[in-house]
């Protein structure tokens, strides 16, 4: 899976273009990184950017950010209507996918480290990056604002997390961190009543509301402080309002963290909450992103509750989601403008390619596509007939078609589900390796061009090449391991299910076992290149490993299939 992170720092100037566009200069001139929006505020005089992309890039082009801020903004002169303490006020980090929380912490630190050290700007942690429980929370880093930093950071408790612990005031301070995503998501009702919409909304938000008696009057604790009843979700913040454009009323939602509190359980809960008040929930809608991994969960929620198996390609999740969620009830939801992770999707030509033009294109003499690339796509085939042969038989389940008891009904079911969904996701890191295996050789290429005149530049040459080499073997050496994690999963099939489908266990088997095996060759022919004697023997002992497992788990799914068919 592909490392993504978003990006959306805050820079103190919203009247100036001119800056803004300077600062943003910078952010598309690094590679691997893509602007999505950039909103400038005259009252607030603020700026909020928002990029995404791999998290070295990200890294990259944040520092790139903040620098050029440092040199075109002035706080000294800064003046308006949002908190603020520094040039760039505030800069996250948020994990979109195949990125954990923690890698996120990591890189603020270091840009944060790289702005203290280099530009010479007092650097605060925050939220999950924080170092200090006090430093959490935003809101009281940035207590006193810029006007109060100048007397605040000589406090002890207040010395920065990196930088100077003295006043800079040209740039004042920057806040660092890293935090969840958030998904700013409405709910449409089928009233324009805005006190319904508020009524549902106090009653599912985080915070809920101020507990009343039976008079209506509030309850208040021993100090006379209202007492709060806490509302139904977690992480979910929420007011009621009215469109007239749209004609109805919706909660207003800010979901600040889907992974603890999905977006389906956010939709179901307004149904409950709005039927109980005579309302009804009549759709939804996305605004701005929304990362795949939110639409992905729904769809796998949606499609548990008909009795089907979630183990279903990606695009059919999404849309089930966007169906069952009534996302396009407004505007035509379009997953590749809505969907963040889309946004800064790879091209995949051969995987984009028909059935004819693919075999085609590596039949001609050309080097690539070549025997990894094919390798890569057969235990993708491998593992979608794996996939196929899981659905095939949790529906069939489902339906009570005989050969199924029901003693085995549920503690099966549940398995299959997960068989199914864990082969989708292989058969999509083998599609992706499909390419990858093309462009492994780019290094190689790139090295060999290098100049060796000099010592030196022979020397940046070998080390070029040693590089590239190792980057080539390793790019196979993902598709074994991703084709040794089908066997598992053809074994479950050919063994518990559908009997009229266990011969295509058996392909599935044999489809990522040949993939299995044409990799390893491919890894072994860049080991051939390799000077790095400890590399080499750390990668032939795992190949052995492989191969070994290969031909086994091959011979115990064919016994296990021929038996089957003996036995019909």
């Amino acid at each position: 899976m592909r490392k993504i992170v978003e990006c959306v720092p805050n820079f103190s100037e919203g009247r100036d273009p001119s800056v803004i566009e300077a600062i943003l200069h910078e952010i598309r001139c690094v590679e691997g990184v893509v602007l999505l929006d950039s909103d400038m505020g005259a009252d607030t005089n603020r700026t909020v950017v928002t990029f995404i992309g791999e998290p070295e890039s990200v890294k990259e082009a944040a520092f790139r950010a903040i620098k050029k801020a440092s040199e075109l903004i002035d706080m000294s002169k800064h003046k308006g209507a949002h908190p603020r303490m520094g040039a760039t006020d505030v800069c996250p980090f948020i994990p979109v996918s195949g990125v954990t929380m923690q890698e996120c912490v990591e890189l603020a630190r270091e840009l944060g480290k790289r702005v203290g050290n280099e530009l010479y700007i007092p650097v605060y942690l925050y939220e999950y990056a924080a170092t200090r429980p006090e430093r959490k929370n935003l809101a009281a880093i940035r207590a006193g604002e810029y006007e109060g930093l100048r007397e605040k950071i000589k406090k002890p408790q207040w010395k920065p997390d990196f930088g100077p612990a003295e006043f800079n005031p040209r740039s004042g301070a920057t806040v660092i961190g890293a935090r969840e995503f958030l998904i700013a998501y409405n709910v449409n009702l089928n009233t324009k009543d805005k006190k319904l919409a508020s009524e549902i909304a106090l009653t599912i938000r985080e915070s809920g509301r101020k507990k009343r008696d039976e008079k209506g009057k509030f309850v208040r604790d021993k100090n006379g402080v209202p007492i709060t009843e806490p509302g139904l979700l977690k992480h979910v913040k929420a007011v009621g309002w009215y469109i007239e454009e749209y004609g109805m009323a919706q909660v207003s939602i800010n979901l600040v963290n889907f992974r603890e509190t999905p977006l389906h359980q956010v939709y179901e809960t307004c149904k409950k909450v709005a039927f109980s008040l005579g309302v009804e929930v009549t759709g939804s809608e996305v605004v701005g992103l929304i990362p795949k991994d939110a639409l992905l969960e729904a769809g796998r929620y949606y499609l548990k509750r008909q009795m089907s198996s979630p183990g279903v390609p990606e695009e059919e999740l999404i849309r089930v989601a966007v169906q069952s969620l009534g996302l396009s009830e407004i505007s035509p939801f379009k997953p590749e403008e809505k969907i963040i992770e889309y946004r800064v999707k790879k091209e995949t030509p051969l995987v984009n390619m028909r059935v004819r033009e693919l075999v085609n294109e590596v039949s001609v003499d050309s080097p690539a596509p070549g025997g990894g690339s094919v390798a890569a796509l057969s235990g993708a085939l491998g593992s979608a007939l794996a996939a196929m042969v899981g659905n095939l038989s949790a529906n069939k389940r489902k339906l009570g078609i005989p050969h199924y008891p029901k003693r085995v009904y549920g503690e099966m079911l549940e398995k299959l589900y997960q068989a199914c969904e864990e082969a989708q996701r292989i058969k999509d890191l083998l599609l992706d390796a499909v390419d990858e295996d093309t462009q492994a050789f780019n290094k190689v290429i790139d090295a060999l061009k290098m100049p060796s005149i000099t010592e030196e530049e022979k020397m940046a040459k070998e080390e070029a090449l040693e590089e590239g080499y190792k980057e080539a073997a390793k790019v196979p050496l993902r598709t074994v391991e991703l084709c040794s994690k089908v066997f598992p999963i053809a074994k479950m099939m050919a063994e518990h299910g559908n009997p009229g489908s266990v011969t295509d266990a058996a392909v599935a088997a044999l489809m990522a076992n040949a993939g299995l095996r044409g990799a390893v060759l491919n890894v072994e022919i860049n080991l051939n290149s390799i000077k790095d004697e400890e590399f080499k023997k750390e990668l032939k002992k795992r190949l052995e490993h492989y191969l070994k497992l290969g031909m086994k788990a091959e011979k115990e799914i064919l016994e296990i299939v021929k038996k089957k068919m003996g036995e019909e």
